[in-house]
């Protein structure tokens, strides 16, 4: 018993990190500016979407991860070879532009966390180009690794400065499992951004393109899907204490919108300075880190629906068109950071309501691949993931439409 026990905690250690990675990334300057903002105007009310989002997480998660291991294919790969070059096309223009304003937003983070100790933009984004850039171009998927999983354990940051702000905890615990859904534009942008960034079109991408590079087979799934569970649940252990600091912080003094996730940092000052710095790291870390996890996640994605050659593991004459677009979107998104007048806090938002709204159409299209048995064989979905993703699928194109309908109809009463 300890024999096979030992086999399998060993198994663990050597699979993990394409699912812990992708969950965890997912707080990144986007995600905590959402989930700040969702804290500071709505306080404890927003905390109930959690637990779904988790559930929803967990099987999209899952689903990509063992797509990945039985098939040895990228999810946009699949995509192509099952629905047609033209489809993929689509999806590839549609996440590229998606991915580019998370790009942005990310590099807008490191450049506002390190300002909040007296460093100027100027200097550090391009410093932060040059190190991404080095760390991906000059290293092997298993150093990459390695240096992504020790950003990961700096995550906890949030959790410290959480409880450091004392919120109402009895109010969050209520509020966690009490649905709360409120008919008006401003909420259900923050639901379908929450759920954006939470579970975003990208993650998939970059989760089963990873698991394909590190070589996991069907053979060591059952501890890949443990290490996809486990990520899963510590991004939302991260992105509930980010709500509770900014429900405790901000929206008990006085409820309000924020301009940007520094504006939740700063609000932590009067209960002390532990509580700043470390909500400042914690956006510098997720910033750096998901500036080189997203463009390497979108240059996977096209090269692989495109037919390119793609990976970290592969040199540059190898794979120019995956390095030419990661560069690419590195230093589109910090020229977009340094120009002045860029309305960086409107492309964030609306970045992650974009990644909801898209995210219906890339779950539609993961539920027809993971089903077919020709692909799958034994390892196609169960009903109750079928349940689950179309499920998905319906409430979350439902939130769009709704949040479309009220969002014109206020534009038509302004007139």
């Amino acid at each position: 018993m300890w024999r096979k026990f030992k086999y399998h905690w060993l198994v663990f250690f050597s699979v993990i990190g394409p699912g812990f990675i992708t969950a965890v990334v997912d707080n990144d300057a986007g995600g905590i500016f959402t989930y700040s903002q969702a804290g500071a105007k709505y306080g404890y009310l927003p905390l109930w979407t959690l637990l779904p989002i988790t559930l929803l997480l967990i099987v999209t998660q899952e689903m990509c991860s063992r797509m990945g291991a039985v098939t040895g294919k990228g999810l946009s790969d699949l995509i192509r070879e099952e629905f047609g070059l033209r489809t993929t096309f689509f999806l590839m223009i549609t996440l590229l532009l998606a991915n580019l304003t998370n790009v942005m937003a990310n590099l807008a983070g490191v450049a506002s966390s390190l300002e909040l100790f007296g460093i100027t933009r100027y200097l550090s984004v391009p410093l932060a180009v040059a190190v991404v850039w080095i760390l991906i171009t000059r290293s092997s998927y298993q150093r990459v690794e390695k240096i992504f999983l020790f950003a990961c354990s700096l995550y906890v940051c949030y959790i410290v400065s959480g409880l450091l702000v004392r919120p109402d905890w009895k109010s969050a615990a209520i509020y966690s499992v009490k649905p709360v859904l409120l008919l008006e534009a401003d909420y259900l942008a923050m639901v379908i951004g929450m759920v954006g960034t939470s579970v975003a079109p990208w993650m998939q991408f970059f989760l089963q393109a990873a698991v394909v590079e590190k070589g996991i087979s069907a053979k060591e799934y059952a501890e890949s899907r443990i290490e996809v569970i486990v990520g899963c649940v510590v991004m939302t252990v991260i992105a509930f204490f980010i709500i509770v600091a900014c429900a405790g912080a901000i929206w008990s003094v006085a409820p309000r919108d924020i301009k940007d996730a520094t504006d939740a940092a700063k609000a932590l000052k009067p209960f002390g300075d532990y509580a700043f710095i470390l909500f400042g790291a914690g956006l510098f870390n997720a910033s750096l880190f998901a500036a080189c996890i997203l463009p390497l996640s979108t240059a996977y994605t096209v090269c692989e629906g495109l037919g390119f050659e793609s990976g970290i593991n592969k040199t540059y004459k190898e794979a120019p068109i995956f390095y030419g677009l990661f560069g690419f979107l590195l230093l589109a998104g910090a020229a977009a950071v340094l120009l002045p007048d860029v309305p960086l806090v409107k492309l964030i938002l609306w970045s992650q309501i974009l990644n909801g709204a898209v995210l219906p159409l890339v779950l539609a299209y993961m539920t027809l691949l993971v089903n077919k048995q020709r692909l799958m064989k034994e390892w196609c979905n169960s009903s109750l993931y079928n349940v689950t993703a179309w499920g998905a699928v319906i409430v979350m194109s439902g939130l769009t439409v709704a949040l479309v309908a009220i969002s014109v109809q206020s534009l038509l009463a302004q007139r």
